[in-house]
């Protein structure tokens, strides 16, 4: 699709990459609308980008998560895609997660996402698009060692190709939360194509975000440095200009 012009929502624009997402698409004429947790981050954001729709939400309050999408429509007269790029990373071996840590990564992780996508799918143009990001820490192993972007991944369906997990010890919890969601984006993908809407599951490698250094409990795992995210957004703005 066009991104120039484009009515984006920005669901987790004060993240890392959120925020590098949000910058990306203003780059490219695009017409965001952002929200994010953090009120002096999302304010700055707003400014450095000419004040587009800003709005704060709390990732664990489902009922407002669905509204994002309706208030974006209203904001920008309409709704081209969204972008959902929140998530919380937990670490710790089964018997040591407890059940409110495990509750706490599935409401944010996968909960979260679809309660945005549920209000906000209905809202997206023919044609549009609406994007979550799925992968991360445990899929450590990949056949092809150049791969350092995000890889999208139009459901239904697996990657193709040889690809193959190593789900590490002590994420058990993320990983479940992570494909919840990208099972539940198999689904909508379906319900969506009458519309040619393309549901985008981002299933991206280790990035250079810090996120993994901010682990809600447990220990960071020692991994290798992350890819460039900066590259790896630019890499995103190719797949939607493709969808």
């Amino acid at each position: 699709m066009e991104i120039s012009g484009a009515r984006v929502l920005v669901v987790g624009a004060t993240g890392v990459l959120g925020g590098l997402i949000a910058c990306a698409l203003a780059e490219r004429g695009a017409r965001p609308a952002l929200a994010g947790r953090n009120p002096v981050r999302l304010a700055a954001l707003a400014r450095d980008l000419g004040g587009p729709p800003a709005r704060c939400f709390e990732a664990c309050d489902l009922d407002q998560c669905s509204t994002l999408g309706p208030w974006a429509a209203r904001a920008l007269s309409g709704l081209d895609g969204v972008l959902v790029t929140v998530g919380a990373a937990a670490f710790g071996a089964v018997e040591d997660v407890s059940n409110a840590l495990a509750g706490h990564l599935l409401t944010v992780n996968a909960l979260c996402p679809m309660a945005v996508l549920r209000g906000a799918a209905p809202l997206v143009a023919d044609k549009g698009f609406v994007l979550a990001m799925t992968g991360g820490v445990p899929e450590r192993a990949r056949t092809d060692a150049t791969v350092d972007v995000p890889v999208p991944v139009e459901h239904p369906g697996r990657p193709h190709g040889p690809a193959q997990t190593d789900h590490i010890a002590g994420t058990a919890d993320y990983t479940a939360s992570k494909e919840a969601l990208s099972g539940w984006l198999g689904v909508l993908s379906e319900e969506l194509a009458p519309r040619s809407v393309k549901v985008l599951d981002i299933r991206s490698p280790h990035l250079d975000t810090g996120f993994t250094e901010r682990p809600l409990a447990g220990q960071a795992l020692a991994l290798p440095p992350g890819a460039d995210a900066l590259k790896a957004v630019h890499c995103l703005m190719d797949s939607i200009a493709a969808a």
